[in-house]
């Protein structure tokens, strides 16, 4: 089986729900990019054909793979299944990646040469060297403020904890508790590094370029940004007042974001 030096087994997920029209160059291009990696596609029994499409790559080539699910169910929900198809098959290490090419393949050993020293790896839009191209002023907007109010709620010392480009060591999924999590879309990515974040792991950001999309329709919502400022507000407050009542029980006046920011790990 094929290794990446420094990692491992890695195993890329991309989930989909009709996207026909993009498949086909991605695993091609995941493929070329990093051929020592393996593939799950992750379908949401896409109307459009494009489990067929899955079926055949994988009939094509040993290395990739396909995960039916029975019915649309949200990015999140895809993800866990496939986090959990590749801990029961034993990879080091999983990538979650877009289906429409926002995501470019060709910066993948990026990520995973990071992971070498880190446990958790970010593709950021927001450190130096990452940009966003095709986005209309508006989406910079909502992206670069979702990303600020973030930071100052959790306390966490990340540029683009939003972004769904990136790669995690598998003992840290073992670790953070998967089937507690019912977050979906922008909330479901801040979810996975909230934990990571107060569990200790080392956490490192990237820069990438994301593109938006040339074919097919986002799935991005009002209810999946909604849920998002809702999810992170409650989980700040519920991290201050966890400090406010160690402080009280005689633990000092332990500031727990600035503990937890030393323990983050960036690169620009």
């Amino acid at each position: 089986m094929d290794q990446y030096p420094g990692v491992g087994r890695v195993l890329v997920i991309i989930p989909t729900y009709n996207e026909a029209d993009n498949l086909r160059l991605i695993v091609g291009r995941v493929r070329a990019a990093t051929p020592a990696v393996d593939v799950l596609i992750a379908d949401d029994n896409s109307p459009d054909g494009t489990g067929r499409i899955a079926d055949e790559l994988a009939a094509g080539d040993p290395a990739v793979h396909v995960l039916h699910r029975p019915g649309k169910q949200g990015l999140g929900a895809a993800y866990l299944a496939g986090f959990a198809w590749g801990g029961e098959q034993g990879y080091d290490a999983v990538v979650e990646m877009d289906a429409d090419g926002s995501h470019a393949p060709e910066e993948l050993p990026r990520l995973l040469d990071a992971l070498g020293d880190a446990d958790v790896v970010l593709g950021s839009r927001y450190v130096k060297g990452g940009k966003t191209v095709g986005w209309p002023w508006h989406r910079h907007l909502i992206s670069r403020s979702g990303n600020l109010y973030v930071r100052v709620a959790l306390g966490m010392a990340l540029r683009d904890a939003t972004g769904g480009y990136r790669a995690y060591r598998t003992p840290v999924l073992d670790k953070i508790d998967l089937g507690s999590i019912a977050s979906q879309g922008y909330c479901f990515q801040v979810d996975l590094a909230w934990r990571a974040h107060r569990n200790g792991f080392r956490v490192q950001e990237v820069p990438i370029t994301f593109t938006e999309r040339q074919r097919g329709h986002s799935k991005m919502s009002s209810s999946i940004v909604q849920e998002a400022l809702w999810r992170v507000t409650v989980w700040g407050a519920a991290a201050r007042w966890e400090a406010l009542r160690r402080s009280a029980a005689g633990g000092g006046p332990r500031d727990a974001r600035a503990e937890a920011r030393q323990r983050t790990h960036q690169s620009s």
